[in-house]
């Protein structure tokens, strides 16, 4: 119970962060959104750090998906998709940790932790530099998407992939440039908040392929 409670304490305090920026910063409504999406990242180490097994994690995030389904429909709290364009991109990011957490939690955390940080961070840190620092931008299957934002998605998933990679192997090789391109490709596809599931899923998979085996 102790290990669910330290769990529990960091996600309200991530939301009670991201409510109390929006109290003061009515317009900034992706920011607070950002803000969730990206203090969420170190959920999985403090969860491993904590040693809960794969299927407590597993019912966890099924519930907490379950929960994100509701808001949709019921917008409990609208703090979490009071974007101003139509995502999915909560219940994409829930959905992708679920089947990340059934793929490798026991058999190659360091492919999950890569997948998520790449979504959280490296995506998280996309969306606010690309909408609030000009660049260049262009549209992509009715999205915006800017040169600064793709740039901080690739320099944000090379470094995560490169910390990671050299965590567990102690060497560098060419993969995780590979992987951290594919990322930033694919987090172009970010209809409805698809890339949430995309870019962590297919990132876990190729490190999973291309860096543990």
């Amino acid at each position: 119970m102790i290990k669910f409670a330290v769990v529990l304490l960091y996600l309200f305090s991530i939301f009670l962060i991201s409510i109390v920026f929006k109290k003061y910063n009515q317009e900034s409504r992706e920011i607070v959104r950002k803000i969730i999406h990206i203090g969420i990242g170190p959920l999985i180490p403090i969860a491993q750090f904590l040693k809960i097994n794969q299927n407590s994690a597993l019912i966890f995030t099924g519930i907490v998906t379950l929960m994100v389904f509701v808001n949709y429909t019921y917008k409990l709290l609208p703090a979490i998709e009071d974007v101003e364009r139509k995502s999915y991109g909560t219940l994409f990011y829930c959905i992708s940790l679920f089947v990340l957490i059934y793929l490798f939690w026991d058999k190659d955390s360091y492919a999950l932790i890569t997948g998520f940080f790449i979504m959280t961070f490296g995506d998280g840190l996309a969306g606010l530099i690309g909408k609030n620092f000009n660049s260049k931008s262009w549209i992509f299957f009715k999205q915006e998407k800017s040169l600064l934002g793709t740039l901080t998605m690739f320099l944000t998933s090379l470094i995560v992939v490169c910390s990671i990679g050299y965590a567990q192997q102690k060497n560098l090789n060419l993969n995780y440039f590979t992987i951290a391109f594919l990322a930033t490709i694919l987090e172009q596809f970010s209809i409805l908040g698809i890339d949430n599931f995309i870019v962590p899923i297919t990132s876990s998979l190729c490190f999973n392929f291309f860096i543990t085996s």
